[in-house]
C-alpha cells in the first residue's frame, strides 16, 4: 500500500490543552496526529480579506454601465483586457440582475 504523507505543523496537545481536556482526548486517540479545523465563522469568503472581490464587483459594474451607455462589447473587452465572451458573461450575469441591474439588449 502506498501512503501519502503531508508535512503539517503540529502542536503537542499536552502543551496547548488544559489538563482535563487533554485527558479526555486521550480516551479517543493516543499517539496519533489529529487535525482540528478552524471555526467556519472565522473563514472569509474568496477575495474578502484582500479586497479582490470588491475590485471585481466594481469592475463588473463599470462594464455593465459602459455597455448600457452604448459602448460596444469589443471596445469594453479592449479597455479591460478581457475577451468578448467574458464581457458577455458579465453583462448577462444573474448576479447583476439581483443587484437591480436588469439585463440589457444592446448590440
Amino acid at each position: 500500500m502506498i501512503g501519502v504523507w503531508i508535512l503539517l505543523k503540529y502542536k503537542n496537545a499536552k502543551a496547548v490543552l488544559p489538563e482535563r481536556l487533554y485527558r479526555e482526548l486521550q480516551q479517543y486517540v493516543q499517539g496519533e496526529i489529529i487535525y482540528v479545523p478552524k471555526d467556519d465563522s472565522e473563514k472569509a469568503g474568496w477575495g474578502e480579506k484582500n479586497g479582490t472581490k470588491e475590485k471585481y464587483i466594481d469592475r463588473n459594474t463599470e462594464i455593465i454601465m459602459l455597455y448600457k451607455s452604448g459602448v460596444s462589447k469589443e471596445a469594453i473587452a479592449d479597455r479591460y483586457h478581457l475577451s468578448e465572451c467574458s464581457i458577455k458573461k458579465i453583462i448577462h450575469s444573474s448576479k447583476h440582475k439581483a443587484c437591480g441591474l436588469e439585463e440589457v439588449s444592446n448590440s
